[in-house]
């Protein structure tokens, strides 16, 4: 069975939401309480604004900065001390709404792979600091103007292949060779582009690459077409389709809920869908719809499964419902509304808790109960935003991935990245 990174030591975070892409860590002692003022800052470094989150491997972390101005930044720190160890940086101006990176290196081998903001994926070899190969996912594939929220690729490593969305004119995803490059594979366009990175399913123990589309253009767009796509990541050959999901801005990723199940999320009122994938007896395969729920979404990232309940944060333009809970069968079980309110903040499963940001300014302690919403511990430790008009439209946009190694839990605000020691 190939694995989604080569080789993970237990105690890494070498890929956008950890080990398997589910926002779980088989982090050990992690702390039930914290001190009045918080748990211990170890340290932090400045950054750029942005929201693309770190990844860790054997005591390093590394993470893609952005000066819209200049460029994007490929930056390299000591886990303990967050001493800057080297760094990688290349031209990319250019700006959106909400500036600055949006994605999340993956770590193979001797090697940190990275897309930036406008769609530059390098290789870069972890011991020289220099590239081995670059290409661009998006005008490499007839790609124009890039798209409104800049390019949100999150790599996705398997054997010896490299995974991305192009979600350009000429390819949907594409596979390249990871130590050289070269394309393997590539799928026809899938659609309309959107913000989700492709993951791995297991159907019927196989792994399909699953890959979701956007509804529309746009925030105010017409609705139409978009898709949920399994793909045999090997090939790149198409193994299904489920075309009644209908999400403007699809962000977060496929979740994968056992038994064949894929659980997909959205924010716009798109809620979930629970899909049931099955092989058929010449083959191919078959989507079936178990169960929607508007009630249950997740505007950027999947939620996190725990005791058979799902975890999420729930609040959009439209609603703010906060973190919600959801039994397996699609019944919503609570929502902490805006008391506590959730709005795109990160996840991470551990220890059977929930270390979680809230999107603005806190990072909480949680139980996970599908009786009611448990915080053991709270503390504010992120930074606000600066720009008071900004801040009461958008909020204070603390909305970048963590992750978590070595008991260390790493943070991203607006200016920093933040160690805390959360276990024993």
């Amino acid at each position: 069975m190939l694995a989604c990174v080569a080789s993970v030591y237990a105690q890494d975070w070498p890929q956008y939401l950890g080990p398997v892409r589910n926002s779980t860590s088989p982090q050990k002692g992690i702390l039930r309480s914290w001190p009045e003022n918080g748990p211990e800052v170890l340290w932090t470094v400045g950054m750029g604004r942005g929201n693309g989150g770190p990844v860790i491997k054997e005591g390093k972390v590394y993470l893609l900065d952005r000066d819209d101005q200049v460029g994007d930044n490929l930056r390299c720190f000591d886990l303990s001390s967050g001493k800057e160890l080297w760094n990688f940086a290349y031209d990319a101006p250019g700006s959106v709404r909400f500036p600055g990176s949006r994605s999340v290196p993956a770590l193979d081998g001797n090697y940190v792979y990275s897309c930036g903001h406008n769609g530059d994926l390098y290789c870069i070899d972890i011991n020289t600091h220099k590239p081995v190969w670059n290409k661009n996912v998006w005008t490499d594939f007839g790609g124009g103007e890039i798209p409104r929220w800049a390019i949100t690729q999150c790599p996705l490593v398997y054997g010896d292949l490299l995974i991305v969305a192009s979600q350009a004119p000429q390819a949907g995803v594409v596979a390249y060779e990871k130590l050289t490059g070269d394309v393997q594979w590539t799928t026809p366009s899938l659609g309309n582009e959107g913000y989700v990175s492709p993951t791995i399913i297991k159907v019927g123990g196989k792994d399909h690459v699953v890959m979701i589309t956007a509804s529309s253009f746009g925030h105010g767009s017409p609705a139409s077409g978009g898709k949920v796509v399994g793909i045999d990541p090997l090939t790149g050959k198409i193994l299904w389709e489920y075309t009644n999901w209908q999400c403007i801005i699809p962000v977060p990723a496929a979740f994968d809920a056992g038994e064949n199940r894929v659980l997909i999320t959205g924010g716009y009122e798109a809620g979930a869908a629970m899909l049931k994938i099955e092989r058929k007896a010449d083959g191919s395969y078959g989507v079936t719809e178990l169960y929607k729920n508007v009630d249950f979404g997740a505007h950027t990232k999947p939620p996190v499964l725990y005791n058979g309940f799902f975890y999420a944060q729930y609040s959009t333009n439209e609603r703010r419902d906060g973190m919600v809970c959801m039994s397996m069968d699609g019944q919503v079980i609570w929502k902490t509304g805006r008391s506590p309110g959730f709005n795109k903040g990160s996840m991470i499963l551990a220890d059977g808790l929930i270390l979680a940001t809230d999107g603005d300014k806190t990072l909480y302690l949680i139980e996970p109960d599908p009786s009611a919403f448990m915080p053991l511990a709270s503390a504010n430790l992120l930074e606000i935003a600066t720009d008071l008009a900004e801040r009461e439209r958008y909020g204070n946009q603390n909305w970048a991935p963590m992750a978590l190694a070595d008991g260390k839990l790493l943070i991203r605000d607006q200016s920093r990245l933040m160690c805390v020691r959360v276990a024993k």
